[in-house]
């Protein structure tokens, strides 16, 4: 098995595929796993909770033990949202890193997948090369070249099969992999749906210098639109495409004393705004929204994750230093925080609930490359299923479709099924807020109880399934 993209999702599919047998190898452009993990480190608010102790049930626990270890704060509130842990995102990846190298999992770094071969019997994708890269984000030609001369229909892609990945090459001894191409039996996309630097142009206010690093790294490319398949943008209201990410860090250290020493005790901080300094648009703008309440565009909200997590797409850093606390603010991540932040929901694959990508045989797909989900206990739900079905398909076996009984198979279900209509392309999936929270109450799956989420699991015969080992 082949992974592409190594952020929470990936990681799970990978940590899944391993337990079932497969030999995995994951494939991170950067030279970090976990993507915009890096920058985000709240778990277990609202829903999240029940989500997280369903997945540990389902046998996928390992990223949750990390995250749990490594919170700075566990079971604090701030608007909206309840019995939250804020993870510290400076110990986190390096954990997860040796986690999946114990396990067995090849990680390598620095290796940006640009391009696939498809099997003959399932014809080539060059024909349709203009229209991906609209849908994709990919605007740089050069870099993602036809690998077959055959024409492409687009009829006639519902067996393609991929037989193999193009790197994108690396200089030996720079930590990159010289290797050009990878073959696998099956593979899974986890590539996001972030940028590259021309979407964040195009959509939002110019590349912010996040911590993706497309500058430094190369751009995204979908794999699943080089692949034959349709890939989807997510809208706004104002119908425009994307959404920014809803938050930044601030430098804890360039706040003041007070600040600080609030966020280490109580690992949040409300700063109320001037009038003059409220704008309530930027509500519309955030992909976040469950964090689209008032009390996030009239106060200043921190949480403490290591940095000073600023939970607002951007704030411009002359009029945030007039605020009393942060004369000396300054952004972590963006770097560029003050301008903007990144654009996401660019490319969603389309998928059945067995996370496998419609029109390509062997690929599944997780994460916010499978929808418009939103956080890090959403994208383990969907990597962790991704990379125990691509398994299923190896052996021959019929796919796991995690039942609607459970907030995991629901959310599953319930996003794709939306999809199908305008305002489902509006409209953000979380377990921790918005609308998915509220039918979570409304289906009675959301506890906070792990016995109660245990006993639910078990009663749908689901206990533990990803330890199963199938190869």
């Amino acid at each position: 098995m082949v992974i592409i993209g190594g952020g929470w999702s990936g990681c799970a599919a990978a940590l899944a595929a391993r337990k079932a047998g497969a030999e995995v190898t994951l494939l991170e452009k950067t030279d970090m796993l976990l993507g915009l993990g890096n920058v985000g480190g709240i778990m277990r608010n609202n829903g999240r909770f029940t989500a997280a102790e369903e997945n540990i049930a389902l046998g996928a626990r390992e990223l949750f033990d990390i995250t749990d270890r490594c919170s700075r704060h566990v079971n604090i509130d701030f608007p909206g949202h309840k019995h939250a842990s804020l993870y510290d995102v400076m110990k986190v990846e390096p954990n997860v890193r040796r986690l999946l190298r114990e396990k067995g999992v090849d990680v390598r770094l620095m290796a940006r997948a640009v391009d696939v071969v498809l099997q003959k019997s399932g014809r080539g994708a060059c024909g349709s090369g203009d229209r991906d890269r609209r849908i994709s984000g990919i605007e740089h030609p050069g870099e993602t070249r036809c690998s077959n001369t055959e024409p492409f229909d687009n009829g006639d892609v519902q067996d393609a099969v991929i037989e193999k990945l193009i790197l994108a090459g690396n200089p030996a001894g720079i930590g990159g992999d010289s290797e050009q191409t990878i073959e696998g039996d099956v593979f899974v996309e986890t590539t996001g749906s972030t940028g590259p630097m021309g979407n964040c142009l195009t959509y939002g206010n110019g590349c912010c210098m996040c911590v993706l690093r497309c500058p430094a790294f190369g751009p995204r490319v979908s794999i699943s639109a080089r692949a034959g398949g349709s890939d989807i943008m997510g809208r706004r209201r104002d119908g425009s495409f994307g959404a920014f990410s809803g938050s930044g860090k601030l430098e804890k250290g360039s706040l003041s004393a007070e600040i600080q020493k609030k966020l280490n005790e109580e690992g949040v901080a409300v700063i109320p705004l001037p009038h003059a300094a409220v704008k309530k648009e930027k509500l519309d703008m955030k992909v976040c929204k469950q964090y689209a309440l008032q009390e996030f565009a009239e106060n200043i909200v921190l949480l403490d994750t290591g940095y000073a997590k600023i939970m607002t797409p951007f704030f411009d850093l002359e009029t945030l230093r007039q605020i009393p606390g942060f004369e000396n603010a300054r952004y972590a991540d963006p770097y560029a925080g003050g301008k903007g932040n990144s654009i996401r929901y660019l490319s969603v694959a389309e998928r059945d609930n067995t996370m496998r990508v419609m029109k390509i045989r062997n690929l599944f797909c997780g994460g916010e490359k499978s929808g418009l989900f939103v956080g890090h206990t959403e994208a383990i739900s969907t990597g962790s299923l991704a990379g125990h079905n691509a398994v299923r398909y190896l052996k021959g076996m019929r796919p796991l479709e995690l039942p609607a009984g459970i907030a995991i198979g629901d959310l599953i279900a319930y996003a794709n099924k939306s999809l199908e209509s305008e305002d489902g392309l509006m409209t953000r999936y979380t377990f921790s807020g918005a609308e998915y929270f509220q039918r979570m109450k409304d289906k009675g799956f959301y506890s906070t109880d792990p016995d109660e989420i245990r006993q639910r699991i078990r009663r749908f015969g689901l206990e533990n399934i990803y330890d199963d080992r199938l190869l």
